[in-house]
Formats: C-alpha cells, structure tokens, sequence
C-alpha cells in the first residue's frame, strides 16, 4: 500500500471518528430518537442529516475550488439503486439503526446495535460480497452515467447549492417554529 492510500485511510478514519462523535452528541445513535423520526414525531436525525449535506456540499465544492479535492462520481444502474434501497430498509426496519447510527449505538455500549446490528452489516456483507459475482449481469441493468447536476445542466454548482442551502435553512425554521 502506498504512503498516499495510507494517508487518505487515516484521514477516513479520522473523518469517521468525527462524524460518530457529532452523530452520538446530536442523539442520533439512540433508538427512541430514531424511531420518533421513522414516526414523524422527532426530526432530530433530519436536521442532523442536512446539516451534513449541507456542509458536505459548501466544503466538497470550496476544496474543489481550491484545487485540493477532486470529485469522482461512480456510474450506478437502476437495479443497483433499488436493490441497495431495499436492502438497506429492510436491514433499517429490522434493526431501527442506519449503518452510521448502529455503528454510534455500539459505540456507545448499545448491545442491541452490536449483534444484530455490526455482526448482521459485517456477515450481509460477507454473503452479498460471495453472491454479487453471480448478480453482476442482472444489478448492471438500466446502467446510467455518472453525473453531477452541475455538469449535466452545464451551470455553476453554486447555482444548485446555494438555493439548496437556502430551503434547508427555511426548512429549518418551519421546523423550530413548529417545535418538531
């Protein structure tokens, strides 16, 4: 492995500790958080979610700027999608944690995101990393392009971001005013 593959393993690292870190002080690694959000009655773990896609896409977009970050979109099909959607909401309903909040809960000490939840993502894994040779042909249809909005409509990605980041912030307020 080279000192580069190295380097940006250690920055993942660290940018996942941080992530946990800030997912587990927001609330969102603990279960009655979560289920209120499945429930619409606590929109902790929305807020949580916005707020880094909104940092996500002002940082991405200033380091790309900047020369320090380059963006590399991965082509993706339409089964690859669905199947992944569903394999995810199943694993999300069976367990009422995301990978990112069961990985924060048993951190924490949650025995409920630990075994059911790490050991089930780790042997999933396993068994779709055995199989996926044999679905390759049949989750690669309705393949599309990877695209950014800003290159397929040829416009600055300002142009989508910052409206973006104005709904959110509207969102936001209705949200606080509502005392959701």
């Amino acid at each position: 492995m080279t000192a580069e593959k190295k380097a940006n393993l250690i920055k993942g690292l660290f940018t996942g500790i941080i992530f946990g870190f800030l997912l587990q002080k927001g609330g969102a690694t603990r279960y009655n958080v979560i289920i209120g959000q499945l429930v619409l009655e606590d929109f902790t773990v929305l807020k949580i979610m916005l707020t880094a896609a909104a940092v996500g896409m002002v940082g991405i977009y200033i380091l790309k700027n900047a020369n320090l970050a380059e963006l590399a979109p991965k082509s993706g099909s339409v089964f690859k999608s669905v199947t992944g959607g569903l394999l995810f909401g199943i694993g999300f309903a069976l367990l009422g944690y995301c990978p990112g909040t069961a990985a924060g809960a048993a951190g924490q000490g949650n025995l409920d995101a630990l075994i059911p939840g790490i050991l089930g993502m780790i042997g999933g894994s396993a068994i779709f990393a055995n199989i996926y040779p044999a679905l390759r042909s049949f989750l690669s249809r309705g393949e599309f392009k990877a695209l950014t909005f800003p290159e397929k409509y040829s416009i600055s990605p300002w142009k989508i971001i910052i409206p973006l980041l104005g709904a959110i912030l509207i969102f936001f307020y209705f949200l606080e005013k509502s005392g959701l």
